[in-house]
């Protein structure tokens, strides 16, 4: 009996709640996936999904396809999906492949709302289950939160007709938040919050107004009751229900983004023509909503299509952050306050990130050379969240470590923007100043490849103060690694450093850019430094800056390259613990000292004198074909982030390295700075194979190996 007790938050649900879920466990009508099971008792975050988008809201294959895509967005942003569906007889909370597979392809499969489940139950039928029964089954598996594309509501000429979705009776007196983008635009949404209201249910827009969106477009012309700004002041609305002890639920109503926005009058018409084809044939009931989407599909060409997967994918990043905002309040206000002190005493350290965030605008010239003087260059203009703290602190929260990021960023657009897609990543040290304009930074390409202009608006990192990073002082003396980027001033950069000092805190310096390179080295800043990440150039920076002779022109050639970044490695190792030269395509360098004969990574101890012998070690790059080379920006960093967390795990150096190049890999694979396939199990050199693995070169004179290989 016990075993299903563990499945149900505390205080989430009435005792006669868990207990018949729990017959209903026991008699095998509700089967909870494992790792949803497990999640639940864990009081981790977990998102519900509902089925009947994949049943009748969508053909196949963009059926599966996008349920599969929404599944792995959920995953990204740290929660468990459990997409409810009924097959056979069993309502299914959390569906294995096969199971999603099946109700993508089958055209038996029934629309199941609260009226039909006892039917198709008994039937032993399977089903996509409305959101009325699929917040049923959430209740009773103990999940808080659904995402859907829309509820149903009040259909139009419902006062007439009485056409009302079960999914509005079931939100007042079931306490599962919904969040959707408001009801589908073919009913009648006056009506439907008129109704909402009747039942005590609270709605509420995410964002900066009140603007309740209609579904492919992100105002419907009704205002909601009430607005959330942030996923925390969402889930502290869901929570206070909760708490309170409501029966009732809450309606999230998330706004689709302008830019994935359709034609607010293409689809107007055509859902005029739909309904109107609908009264004409006849067609009522439960059948009403599958053939309007339908029609309005091919009235568009398929723009509704696009659009509903689109925000259908928004919701779901949206409802995945909630849920994780709900989860870490429920898990500390289940806690006594002697709980939460001594696990802050033996709470494990984390890294702290130091460095800037920007919005990245990458514009590619298409052909030709670049005009100026006023005509327009073709170009593929494409905008990413950047910086390389940020792209750190992302990286190294994909990869399980959890690290506080300390930036600035203003109030502006740009600011929200940075905010919502970091909410996986600790931003509590992150100050936002009304007054500044967010970081932006502009690189326009030529059709070659090359870097052709830079541009930014850096002016507020400026504002990442000594004075406001002592604010976490407190932080730093107790972390387990220190990252520091160039953007930061110099200043800031000499305070963490002696702070670090004082506590034995490893810090790794990555330079921004050549220019930003050389700032720790015109202090005695530098000396307190355990690691630095510099290419060939800001390696070239750092040297001139420390007054030693620096060669006039670097080599292109890889044996010349790799002399060259040893040689100027050797001084930096007299108080440094590595140097880790980025050679591009031709791999890293890395320079340290040895202990026991082998390179080693793991910070020494402060008691410990500086090996006397140096060494290096050279690891070609990962093989990556042409075509398959989609983003080179983050790649530098994502290394960083994987071999920090080698580091961390207590990893010897080669897998450090390998992990290091593994994450760098899957940046390079993909569009955005940092992969989103990053994590602990896809950088594990002992889980991915990526051919065999090179290894290493040694130099112990400060001369290259003369290797044509390489």
């Amino acid at each position: 009996m016990w075993k299903f007790i563990t499945l149900f938050p505390r205080a989430a649900y009435t005792q006669w709640g868990c207990a018949v879920a729990r017959r209903l466990l026991h008699d095998g009508l509700l089967k909870v996936h494992p790792e949803v099971s497990k999640a639940i008792a864990s009081q981790k975050a977990v998102v519900a999904l509902e089925s009947t988008v994949i049943t009748h809201g969508m053909p196949y294959p963009q059926n599966l396809k996008c349920a599969r895509e929404v599944e792995q967005i959920v995953k990204e942003h740290n929660a468990v999906p459990a997409t409810i569906g009924i097959i056979e007889g069993k309502v299914h909370v959390g569906l294995s492949e096969s199971h999603l597979e099946q109700l993508a392809k089958s055209k038996e499969t029934l629309k199941v709302s609260r009226r039909d489940l006892p039917y198709v139950l008994s039937k032993g039928l399977s089903g996509g289950t409305t959101v009325s029964v699929s917040i049923i089954a959430a209740h009773k598996a103990g999940i808080p939160l659904l995402v859907t594309g829309g509820i149903g509501g009040v259909h139009r000429d419902g006062q007439n007709t009485l056409d009302i979705s079960s999914d509005l009776t079931e939100l007042g007196h079931t306490p599962v938040a919904v969040v959707s983008a408001g009801v589908k635009s073919i009913l009648d949404i006056g009506r439907t919050l008129e109704y909402l209201e009747t039942q005590g249910v609270c709605v509420a827009t995410f964002g900066k107004t009140r603007d309740f969106p209609a579904f492919f477009t992100p105002r419907s012309g009704f205002q909601s009751p009430y607005n959330v700004t942030d996923e925390e002041e969402a889930a502290r609305l869901i929570a206070t229900v909760h708490h309170f002890g409501q029966d009732s639920g809450v309606l999230i109503g998330v706004p689709i983004p302008e830019e994935e926005a359709a034609s607010g009058l293409v689809i107007d018409n055509a859902i005029s023509q739909a309904v109107k084809e609908a009264r004409v044939k006849g067609i009522q009931g439960k059948d009403v909503t599958p053939f309007i989407l339908a029609r309005i599909c091919e009235l568009t060409q398929g723009v509704s299509l696009t659009t509903n997967i689109a925000l259908i994918k928004n919701n779901a990043k949206v409802g995945s952050r909630v849920a994780c905002a709900l989860a870490r309040q429920n898990t500390r206000r289940y806690k006594r306050p002697s709980q939460l002190s001594e696990e802050k005493d033996r709470a494990p350290a984390k890294p702290v990130v130091i460095g800037g965030c920007n919005i990245d605008y990458v514009i590619k010239v298409e052909h030709g050379d670049m005009m100026f003087g006023g005509p327009t260059n073709r170009s593929i203009i494409r905008q990413s969240i950047g910086g390389v703290g940020r792209n750190l602190a992302d990286c190294l929260s994909r990869l399980g470590l959890n690290p506080l990021f300390i930036s600035a960023i203003g109030t502006d657009i740009n600011g929200e923007t940075i905010r919502h897609f970091c909410g996986h990543m600790d931003t509590s040290g992150v100050a936002i100043l009304p007054e500044h304009n967010s970081a932006v930074y502009c690189a326009v390409i030529a059709p070659s490849g090359e870097l052709n202009l830079g541009l930014g608006d850096m002016d507020i990192h400026l504002q990442i103060t000594a004075q406001y990073v002592s604010k976490f002082e407190e932080q730093i003396r107790s972390a387990s690694f220190v990252c520091l980027d160039g953007n930061i001033p110099a200043s800031t950069i000499n305070y963490v450093c002696n702070v670090a000092k004082e506590c034995s805190v490893p810090v790794l310096f990555e330079p921004t850019d050549f220019s930003s390179a050389c700032k720790p080295f015109k202090t005695e800043s530098w000396k307190s430094l355990t690691y630095t990440s510099p290419n060939l150039m800001e390696l070239w920076a750092m040297n001139q800056a420390l007054g030693l002779p620096v060669p006039t022109e670097l080599p292109s050639a890889v044996d010349e390259v790799v002399e060259v970044a040893l040689r100027m490695s050797r001084p930096l190792l007299k108080h440094l613990q590595c140097v880790i030269v980025t050679l591009g395509k031709h791999g890293v360098l890395l320079c340290s000292g040895r202990e026991d004969g082998e390179i080693s990574l793991q910070p020494r101890k402060a008691s410990q004198t500086s090996p006397s012998d140096l060494c290096a070690a050279h690891y070609p790059a990962i093989s990556i074909r042409p075509e398959e080379m989609l983003n080179v920006s983050g790649a530098g960093d994502s290394f960083a982030a994987g071999l920090i967390a080698g580091i961390l795990t207590g990893q010897e150096t080669h897998t450090c390295v390998r992990m290091g190049l593994l994450a760098a890999s899957h940046s390079i694979r993909s569009l955005e700075v940092i992969s989103t396939s990053i994590n602990i199990n896809s950088v594990n050199p002992q889980r991915v194979i990526e051919g065999a693995w090179p290894q290493p070169i040694y130099n112990l004179d400060g001369k290259a190996p003369a290797n044509k290989e390489l």
